[in-house]
């Protein structure tokens, strides 16, 4: 929390504040510079609908070009993919450092990782970008069902996980196994592998469009029912319309009913609602929460139908998150580099340059859409305290509190502006603030340090501020 956000949570008292994170104000707004600067992005301008239809149209005209002209285009091409990606994951920033709706923006990120995808593989780069702000940000707080079938129809996710090649008689089980083992049920849910085959053959013709027009002609001259939105394509050709069964339930044909079908037993599996509330409570509360605290979110997760927020509650509101904040859970590398932000630059006009601070959680290994594997980063301490992450952190502290990171160059190539004078963070937040409880050795350390820049390079780098 920033000071100012701190003094509102104060005067509102811990409930209310809880439910104005817990459904937010849609329409909360940024501070102007910030949404200017949004604005001012080419996947703001551009869509991603427009981008990859474009990119498509490009690679036919490459594979016409003489061969040695072709390494050089297609490299364009993909840089194109490469900057929507860096835009996204500058945007994130943004939000995440402005936003007044934080939670959404904590479980924004949470999802992201959750349902994640890779920027590496096919268009995702270029769609990376629509992926958070239309698939999983509308429903980070929402319910559970409707997230799972936003993933499901997102582009990103179905190029990602190869259901985009998942057709009636050549199955691909990739996306089924993962939306099984990863995004519901979890590992040893008692699924078989033949409930994964049966999955994949009922996910068969969800697809993307690269640019074809919506009801057009495909392969062999057919003309199948499509069901499309944006670049999301259900082809009834390319789908099995056979019946399936699938964890004991007979699946009777139905096309996008049917999967969406599947997607709401999916949702609504007791073991779905313990794989989510033992990931939530370990994302937020402990490294190994309690089952007590985990079946009691579960229960709520089934008796609310999945709703998001009312899980979170339950999690809030329980002792064991309460007990949790005495220690504090430790910061995986993007919660490190957001609070430290927060803290230093509350005060100081908005960050017109957030590429340092993207590059900074990139150094600590955890930029968005760059986990290779499909199970997203891991959520303990050991993950992110090896002496090679905390040297890393060290440097990024010293960074953000000597101001010498680069946040204010408008250009790569402008001349460095003065570094801000930051006040003193231990003062900033008051005696009865996140830091009164400070150990001897930390609070000593700060207070015999020469400057102010030392003190704050100190208080980031401290055990304590490691910890949420």
């Amino acid at each position: 929390m920033t000071p100012a956000e701190l003094q509102r949570a104060q005067r509102q008292g811990w409930q209310a504040y809880l439910d104005r994170q817990l459904h937010p104000d849609p329409d909360a707004s940024l501070p102007p510079e910030v949404q200017a600067r949004i604005d001012a992005l080419s996947i703001s301008q551009v869509g991603a609908a427009e981008a990859l239809r474009s990119q498509t149209e490009r690679r036919r005209e490459i594979r016409e070009l003489p061969q040695a002209e072709r390494a050089e285009a297609n490299q364009a091409v993909r840089k194109v993919s490469a900057q929507r990606a860096n835009e996204a994951s500058q945007r994130m920033a943004w939000r995440a450092l402005y936003s007044p709706n934080q939670l959404q923006e904590v479980m924004t990120w949470f999802w992201m990782n959750h349902f994640s995808v890779y920027v590496g593989k096919g268009d995702v780069g270029a769609l990376l970008g629509d992926y958070e702000d239309r698939t999983i940000r509308p429903h980070a707080l929402g319910k559970f069902r409707d997230l799972l079938r936003a993933t499901a129809r997102a582009p990103a996710m179905l190029q990602f996980l190869d259901n985009a090649r998942n057709v009636k008689g050549r199955i691909n089980e990739n996306y089924a196994r993962e939306l099984m083992e990863l995004h519901t049920l979890g590992v040893d849910a008692g699924y078989t592998q033949q409930d994964v085959q049966e999955l994949a053959r009922v996910l068969t013709g969800l697809g993307v469009d690269h640019g074809e027009k919506p009801g057009g002609r495909q392969a062999g001259g057919t003309r199948p029912q499509a069901t499309q939105d944006g670049l999301f394509r259900f082809s009834a050709g390319r789908h099995d319309g056979g019946a399936k069964t699938l964890l004991g339930h007979t699946i009777p044909p139905g096309g996008m009913d049917e999967i969406d079908g599947v997607l709401d037993l999916l949702a609504r599996q007791p073991a779905t609602a313990h794989f989510i509330s033992g990931k939530l409570a370990r994302y937020f509360v402990s490294d190994k929460p309690g089952q007590a605290l985990v079946e009691r979110m579960a229960q709520t997760f089934l008796k609310s139908d999945g709703d998001i927020a009312q899980v979170l509650r339950t999690m809030f509101d329980s002792p064991e998150f309460a007990a949790s904040l005495n220690a504090g859970k430790f910061k995986d590398p993007t919660q490190y580099v957001y609070s430290s932000l927060r803290a230093a630059y509350a005060e100081q006009p908005p960050i017109i340059n957030v590429r340092p601070a993207v590059g900074m959680i990139d150094r600590l290994g955890q930029a968005v859409g760059r986990r290779i594997t499909p199970d997203g980063y891991p959520l303990g301490q050991s993950d992110w305290s090896g002496s090679g992450q905390m040297t890393t952190r060290f440097e990024v502290a010293r960074q953000i509190a000597t101001g010498g990171a680069g946040l204010y160059r408008e250009t790569p190539d402008a001349a460095p502006p003065k570094p801000p004078v930051l006040p003193s963070l231990l003062d900033a937040y008051g005696a009865d603030g996140p830091y009164a409880g400070l150990s001897s050795a930390t609070r000593t350390a700060i207070e015999q340090a020469p400057n102010v820049r030392e003190a704050n390079t100190l208080l980031l780098s401290s055990p304590e501020f490691m910890r949420r």
